[in-house]
């Protein structure tokens, strides 16, 4: 009796060692990867260089791309989101950075959504386009979007799961008793709070390229309330049977509007000036 308490004490203690050893690799890989952001002036963690985010998201692209129909054959609409996306670009911030930026028109005519790619790759699709009313919304959208690869969102992303996965990973085997089949429960509410806390984490992300957006959008000429105009059609679109597609990754427009006025605020004390673009 005397040995076998002993060699499961050996044994625990063997587990618990495995466990704190992958928690402080994962800890010590996530701290060592700091960087500085000079757009939002905030130090990142970033799982990956800005070349390979680059790279990431061009090989990602034609899976995107067929995901949602391929590009639009509308050759007049793409030269519209061209534009508004140049002229975003080239007069603001956005333009001082190192990402090639492409902008596409993807086909879809059902699904309501806009998304960004690591490296500078964005997309929106038919349907949500023809949802707009004006070039100043379109900017809109695509200066949220812009500024989801300016801030780096999806290198931090990456660099958040790895760090998750690998304190949850360390949770598990800590937690795990082969003679108590009831751990493995602490072991699956581990890996739930690690998908909570990168939840929370993504509508922060969402928020901050709202204020950016309105950044670039101030910069480029561009009125900053046509994007609160954008989210009252998206909170109409989400009206019918079938919510758009955006919200699976975007906060709820209604959460939304509040802080891009405060944002818009920000930029203009005194009030948005006349002559905009709408």
């Amino acid at each position: 009796m005397y040995r076998r308490r002993s060699r499961g004490r050996r044994f625990n203690a063997g587990r618990i060692l495995v466990a704190l050893a992958i928690a402080a690799f994962s800890l010590l890989s996530y701290c060592s990867s700091r960087s500085y952001n000079p757009v939002t002036d905030e130090t990142q963690y970033v799982a990956i260089s800005p070349d390979q985010e680059i790279a990431l998201g061009l090989q990602a692209a034609p899976e995107m791309m067929q995901e949602f129909g391929g590009l639009d054959s509308d050759e007049q609409a793409q030269a519209v989101v061209d534009k508004v996306c140049n002229q975003i670009i080239e007069n603001s911030e956005a333009g001082e950075t190192e990402w090639p930026f492409e902008c596409h028109l993807l086909a879809d005519s059902q699904t309501i959504n806009a998304f960004a790619l690591p490296g500078g790759q964005l997309f929106i699709t038919a349907a949500l386009y023809d949802q707009l009313e004006t070039e100043g919304q379109l900017a809109g959208i695509m200066a949220h979007e812009i500024g989801h690869v300016i801030a780096r969102h999806s290198s931090q992303q990456i660099a958040k799961q790895q760090l998750t996965e690998g304190l949850t990973g360390a949770a598990v085997i800590a937690a795990y008793d082969p003679d108590n089949p009831s751990s493995r429960q602490a072991g699956q509410v581990a890996l739930l709070v690690g998908q909570l806390v990168n939840m929370k984490f993504g509508r922060d992300d969402e928020l901050q390229s709202d204020r950016l957006g309105v950044q670039f959008m101030v910069e480029a000429g561009y009125d900053p309330r046509a994007m609160i105009r954008v989210m009252e059609v998206l909170a109409a679109a989400a009206q019918g049977n079938q919510p758009p597609e955006f919200f699976s990754t975007h906060p709820n427009p209604d959460n939304r509007i509040a802080r891009i006025e405060e944002a818009i605020r920000q930029e203009y004390p005194e009030g948005v000036p006349d002559g905009l673009d709408q």
